[in-house]
């Protein structure tokens, strides 16, 4: 147990180095959850017989990556950052990936600011190629949790996002301080059951639109809980009754998602 305590003593959180440039483990993590979101994505749309083309899928995870990226980049300029204003006057640091000269990578990603750039985009994708965006949305849902796992986990071997302080054996040292393996715990119950949840839910589907709302409700609740274990932002801390600005974001989007339910399900539209 004591290794495990003292992990971050002994780890580097870069894997290796190419051509100069130092290649972190969370990037690495990163670019393995996207294979993976599109491996299943693929497995799903077989398994299921779901109306999506190989091709068609390939030119949509295109178009969600960029809005992933962007949005999650923006997101957290706008909602976290100290530093928002400086950002908006010097619009192209947004992605500079140097700090002094020196290749640091893009730092700073939130996920609710990801959520609302992968819907811009799968909004504007099936516009233009006037598909079903709630089949898109649906596929998604069962694809994401599983590969969501390996975010996590890079958050966890990059060092950022820590936990709360605690005194649980299974804590990890931070700077000398025991924390809660925060992103541990949001990679378990924010993926892995997120995905069990989605998926029984798919078994039982009723409509298109069915399954990202089941997802964005269970993964908001999820981080809500996980979030009572994780240190708040910096700069940021507890906003209102003692909540983080990630419960507060969590909370608005459960409630959004269930409004969506309710008024899909009344309906009754096979959209």
């Amino acid at each position: 147990m004591e290794k495990w305590q003292n992990i971050y003593s002994n780890f580097d959180v870069v894997a290796f180095e190419l051509f100069g440039l130092k290649v972190h483990w969370y990037g690495i993590m990163y670019i393995l959850s996207l294979l993976i979101a599109l491996f299943l994505a693929k497995l799903f749309v077989k398994k299921f017989k779901i109306d999506i083309s190989s091709k068609m899928l390939d030119n949509y995870f295109i178009w969600v990556e960029i809005g992933v990226i962007l949005g999650a980049r923006l997101g957290y300029i706008l909602i976290y950052d100290s530093n928002t204003l400086w950002y908006l006057t010097h619009p192209w640091q947004i992605f500079n990936p140097y700090y002094n000269g020196e290749f640091v990578g893009i730092r700073g990603m939130s996920y609710h600011g990801a959520i609302i750039g992968f819907l811009v985009a799968t909004f504007l994708f099936c516009k233009k190629y006037k598909q079903n965006m709630w089949i898109y949305l649906d596929l998604v849902a069962l694809s994401v949790p599983l590969a969501y796992i390996f975010g996590r986990i890079g958050n966890f071997l990059n060092q950022e996002l820590f936990g709360r302080v605690t005194d649980v054996p299974w804590g990890i040292y931070v700077n000398g301080v025991l924390r809660h393996p925060s992103q541990l715990y949001e990679a378990f119950f924010e993926g892995f059951v997120v995905f069990l949840i989605v998926y029984y839910m798919n078994l039982r589907k009723i409509f298109n639109g069915e399954l990202i709302i089941v997802y964005a409700s269970a993964y908001s609740l999820a981080r809500f809980f996980c979030e009572f274990y994780r240190e708040p932002d910096f700069g940021l801390g507890y906003i209102v009754f003692g909540l983080s600005m990630g419960q507060i974001l969590s909370l608005l989007m459960c409630m959004l998602s269930l409004l969506f339910y309710i008024y899909l399900r009344k309906c009754k539209i096979n959209i």
